[in-house]
């Protein structure tokens, strides 16, 4: 999982990745760090062209964070195209976002 710790490195990971899961989280966020490799394992084993990064808020991406409006921790958004798809918050489980990204990878792979 790549560290994006300002507006520009995002804006070119959207632009030169068509499908990808971003993880907002903070070092001393308990719930953030333990979801953070199994996040990437989900990538790693069941959706491989998807790109994966880290925006750490408590440090310095907190600009970035705030002004993609993420106020609470975690976060996880999944982008493809370059526009935002689904977006989960505080309360989800890895499931949840497995379901949200089996339909548009099937479409984006079979491309």
């Amino acid at each position: 999982m790549q560290k994006v710790c300002s507006e520009e490195a995002l804006a070119d990971l959207l632009k030169s990745s068509p499908a990808v899961l971003l993880l907002y989280g903070g070092a001393t966020c308990g719930v953030c760090q333990a979801i953070k490799p199994r996040l990437e394992a989900l990538a790693n084993e069941e959706f491989p062209k998807l790109a994966t990064a880290y925006i750490d808020c408590q440090e310095a991406a907190g600009p970035l964070c705030a002004a993609q409006g993420i106020f609470s921790l975690p976060v996880v958004q999944l982008w493809f195209d370059g526009q935002r798809f689904a977006e989960f918050a505080r309360v989800f489980s890895i499931g949840d976002v497995r379901s949200a990204l089996e339909r548009p990878y099937e479409l984006m792979t079979q491309n």
